[in-house]
């Protein structure tokens, strides 16, 4: 008798549990400045911007999860090997987030963020081929799904454009990412939309 394939509901609350403890960490990195007033406020703002922006590309890899994870019933071993290893990558962000913090936007820190940005992607670009090869042999694999593989891919070289950018202006490359980032919101929205009609 064959094995049969772990229904997509518990890889679904298992990586829910694990983004949501993700997003924990990197809050716990917020701390309250000991200037008063604006001063204090100054102070703050970058370590803001940067948690924003690894906020936002968490909660962004969570909705193209989820969208990319319902697709399918059950998840074979490659799925379940290639969501692990997605997992694994987007759980090393926190420390590249403080890592930037800490370190002040220098170029070295900046660039390893930026590289993290890459290692994330590529992982989360296995996870879509593992689900792609599944949505082939069920014949449900849409044009849209290629489209969305070489945006992927695009954006990976942009993550990658970032990391010698560093060197010549942190602000830029961080711009940079926050751009490539950004732009994945749109489908997001797009999926939102989708699902409410």
């Amino acid at each position: 008798m064959p094995e049969k394939s772990p229904s997509t509901a518990r890889l679904e609350a298992f990586s829910d549990g694990v983004i949501a403890v993700i997003i924990t960490i990197m809050v716990l990195e917020l701390k309250v400045p000991h200037e008063d007033g604006a001063a204090g406020l100054s102070v703050i703002t970058p370590i803001l911007l940067i948690y924003l922006l690894s906020f936002t590309f968490t909660g962004i890899y969570w909705i193209n999860h989820q969208h990319l994870i319902e697709r399918v019933e059950s998840a074979d071993r490659l799925i379940l090997y290639a969501n692990l290893g997605f997992l694994f990558c987007l759980s090393l962000l926190p420390f590249f987030t403080a890592y930037v913090i800490e370190k002040k936007t220098a170029a070295f820190a900046v660039a390893l963020y930026a590289i993290s940005m890459i290692v994330t992607g590529f992982s989360f670009l296995l996870l879509r081929i593992a689900i792609h090869r599944v949505l082939r042999r069920s014949r449900n694999l849409r044009p849209e799904d290629t489209a969305e593989r070489g945006k992927h891919l695009a954006s990976l070289v942009l993550y990658l454009l970032a990391v010698p950018l560093a060197y010549f202006h942190a602000g830029l490359s961080l711009i940079l990412i926050a751009v490539v980032t950004i732009i994945w919101i749109v489908p997001s929205l797009a999926i939102s939309r989708k699902a409410g009609s």
